[in-house]
């Protein structure tokens, strides 16, 4: 009974597919007002989270709220996976004979776990961004052009007009089969990986902090060590800690989000690199610009981190394998 009951990695990585897959689809409107704000220079197009939104539900429509939304569930399953699969493993690995992990320990873990995911999260991240800022683009670019400019990218609404649900048709929309495969060819497999660095910054301290702070206050709902937490509280306590590591590394996300944009607006910076990034930010907006989009990420981690770690400690990988056998 002391011995140390196994993972399955099957069933982790079923729990973390199914987890991400509900958790992308429930926020990701909330994600892409993310992208648009992090990636506003100057005098921005939107003023926050609402008017993002709802200025995006008026100029392209419902499914205008879920551009890149494909890209992320196709690939948010390995991601996920990867992710909670990895830190169970790493758990368990550095526990050896020990009932319980040292808080260094689990930091560790976490890292691990980070370290991981950025394989499938770092082209991911890049192919969705390119798509949850297009429309962003386009207006910004009939913004600075005037109505009487040549026509923007996508073709899309002036911004002193009004917005009208209907015109998502009339957009010319980037396709992230098209992206991938201009990169592919233009630069190889090491284009689809830019930002990779960044990436590794941002997600690696997440894991850091979210690992060790889910595990204690996911301890705190159980009654003994062997047994799970009530889902309820499982579901708490990945919201607490998603949302207290994603406003941390926040001022990374808003790194990552500006190097891996591959078109900028006229008029906005292009950069050559994570310092040279960093800085222009600070010189030319402020250090208040790092935190922009917190609040969304906030909204967004919370209830994803959220879900998927009620879906995981409920099982259901462990029980469609059960069931199967």
């Amino acid at each position: 009974m002391g011995s140390k009951k196994k993972i399955s990695v099957p069933a982790k990585l079923i729990n973390g597919g199914v987890a991400g897959l509900v958790g992308v689809s429930c926020v990701f409107p909330i994600d892409l007002a993310k992208t648009r704000l992090q990636n506003q220079q100057g005098q921005g197009v939107y003023t926050g989270m609402r008017d993002c939104l709802v200025k995006t539900l008026r100029s392209e429509g419902f499914f205008g709220m879920y551009r890149g939304a494909a890209v992320n569930l196709t690939l948010v399953t390995p991601e996920k996976a990867i992710k909670l699969a990895a830190n169970d493993f790493f758990r368990q690995l550095l526990s050896q004979d020990r009932k319980e992990l040292t808080l260094v320990r689990e930091m560790l873990a976490g890292c691990g776990a980070g370290a991981c995911q950025v394989v499938v999260t770092s082209p991911m991240e890049m192919l969705k961004i390119q798509l949850q800022d297009a429309g962003r683009l386009a207006i910004h670019q009939q913004k600075v052009l005037g109505t009487d400019g040549p026509p923007a990218p996508f073709s899309q609404p002036p911004q002193d007009k009004p917005y009208t649900t209907g015109t998502a048709s009339a957009f010319k929309r980037p396709s992230a089969t098209v992206i991938a495969r201009d990169l592919l060819k233009t630069q190889g497999l090491v284009g689809l990986y830019k930002g990779l660095g960044v990436t590794l910054l941002r997600d690696v301290p997440f894991s850091i902090i979210y690992f060790p702070l889910f595990a204690n206050i996911n301890k705190l709902g159980q009654r003994h060590s062997e047994e799970k937490a009530p889902f309820f509280h499982s579901f708490v306590s990945g919201c607490v800690a998603g949302s207290v590591a994603a406003v941390a590394v926040t001022p990374l996300d808003v790194l990552k989000t500006r190097i891996q944009t591959l078109k900028k607006g006229l008029g906005e910076d292009t950069y050559n690199g994570i310092i040279d990034c960093a800085r222009k930010i600070w010189t030319h907006e402020g250090p208040a610009a790092f935190m922009k989009g917190a609040g969304c990420r906030a909204l967004v981690i919370a209830p994803l981190f959220g879900i998927a770690q009620g879906v995981y400690f409920i099982g259901i990988g462990e029980y469609i394998l059960g069931y199967f056998h």
